[in-house]
């Protein structure tokens, strides 16, 4: 028989397993946002984790008393908050990644979790408020609005960093393709069509070189997201009472994560309004484009192998059909134009969400961070997995090259300067567009028009 615990709030009572970590608000909360959509971001969960964990210390460092006036809480309270970021709570957050109330479904959901695990350190029973308030002691001196907005951007700036280091990577190995394709001459195509001859290295470079303003664009963007408004409570409107907490929280935080976060010098501005995270999912927009042209482009070049370009080969994978034997299909690539599409629909619902917060607080909040650490994590997964499986592994098909440049017309564009654009054409159209026919023609004309 499974042993159960009473909680009560405001609204009543309910009934929850006895060593359920989470508590009424949380189970209250799930019931309400059963969409089974997925669960709240887990960098998002140990963000906001750690700044528990830095308002812990800084009531200890103040010799605060716990609402109980029991000793040892703030300790157990750190010791909970560990236990959260080692990945020994994760079944504890059960809400849905979409709630309403701007994110205070969460805040509750971690306050109970801690207060549960820490009410464990000291031996006493779950659910046992009296003792660990998740309000009180968990939550003491914060609200949602300040401390769920810090967090977001935490997890943000952490996974910003982890993706433009795959970018870099995703550069270089874009770079080392120029280099060991610089000499193999192809035809270039502009509208799809047969333009002027290129080098297959210079059609890397200039993938690199996308990449390379990917990457800087990325690390400029965590200045817009250090500034935080924790100790800003539910407006951004600080207590005057606690400013030595909200300066040590700051310093506390900079030690945890190891980002240089600052106090926002207008904390309801940051409580508000949500235009940075719009900005930097701009920025997030911008690479899916990038990654969605690039691979978009190779995808062109491998087809065939006899129909299509078949300028370069990428490395087979996995079968591509049930029922054509031999057929590979270039998955990566359409994984990665998938994973890019992804990411700009998240950048549209950013933006709208950013633009329908009211007066002091965005209801919308819990959308943005869905959508924004959804895409980072994606993007940070589909460099790697891009330049691993699908760059790195390229192979040029020099022969092939050669063939579609010696029968096009690529050459034709040489001769317009001494030959005028009009007369090229006309040389064309009288050799029915034969590659050989109109080179000699052209040789010819132009040898006619030095000896003149």
């Amino acid at each position: 028989m499974n042993e159960t615990r009473i909680e009560r709030d405001a609204l009543g009572e309910r009934t929850l397993p006895k060593n359920a970590l989470y508590g009424i608000h949380s189970l209250r909360a799930a019931e309400n946002f059963a969409l089974d959509y997925k669960r709240s971001d887990k960098s998002l969960i140990y963000a906001l984790a750690t700044v528990k964990k830095a308002a812990a210390i800084c009531r200890l460092k103040a010799g605060a008393k716990a609402f109980s006036g029991r000793e040892g809480v703030f300790e157990a309270i750190i010791a909970a908050c560990d236990r959260v970021l080692s990945g020994q709570a994760d079944d504890a957050f059960i809400i849905d990644a979409l709630q309403g109330g701007a994110g205070t479904s969460l805040n509750m959901n971690l306050n109970e979790a801690i207060a549960n695990l820490a009410l464990s350190e000291l031996g006493l029973q779950r659910g046992d408020y009296a003792a660990i308030s998740p309000i009180d002691d968990v939550n003491r001196g914060q609200s949602t609005n300040d401390a769920y907005s810090t967090a977001l951007r935490i997890a943000a700036i952490d996974l910003l960093r982890e993706l433009s280091d795959r970018c870099a990577a995703l550069q270089e190995a874009l770079q080392r393709k120029e280099i060991e394709f610089e000499e193999i001459a192809k035809l270039g195509r502009t509208e799809l069509m047969d333009a002027v001859p290129v080098t297959l290295g210079g059609e890397f470079g200039a993938y690199a070189q996308a990449i390379a303003r990917d990457r800087w664009r990325l690390y400029k963007a965590e200045e817009r997201l250090r500034q935080v408004n924790i100790g800003g409570v539910a407006v951004g409107a600080p207590d005057p009472s606690d400013r030595a907490y909200r300066h040590l929280i700051i310093e506390e935080l900079r030690e945890l994560t190891g980002i240089g976060l600052a106090a926002a010098e207008y904390p309801m501005d940051v409580t508000q309004n949500n235009d940075v995270f719009v900005e930097v999912s701009g920025l997030l927009k911008a690479l899916a484009v990038n990654l969605s042209k690039i691979a978009g482009d190779l995808r062109l070049m491998n087809s065939g192998p006899s129909g299509g370009f078949a300028e370069i080969t990428l490395e087979p994978l996995q079968a591509g059909s049930s029922a054509m034997p031999r057929k590979i299909n270039p998955v990566i690539c359409e994984m990665t134009i998938q994973v890019s599409i992804k990411v700009m629909a998240n950048d549209y619902a950013i933006s709208v969400a950013a633009s329908r917060g009211e007066f002091e607080l965005n209801a919308f909040s819990p959308l943005i961070a869905d959508c924004l650490l959804e895409s980072l994590s994606l993007l940070c997964k589909t460099c790697a997995i891009f330049r691993q499986k699908c760059v790195e592994t390229i192979k040029a098909n020099r022969d092939r090259c050669a063939e579609l440049l010696e029968n096009s017309l690529a050459f034709c564009a040489s001769y317009v300067a001494a030959l005028g654009y009009d007369r090229v054409r006309a040389v064309i159209e009288a050799n029915a567009a034969d590659p050989a026919k109109v080179r000699r023609a052209l040789d010819r004309a132009l040898s006619a028009n030095l000896k003149n």
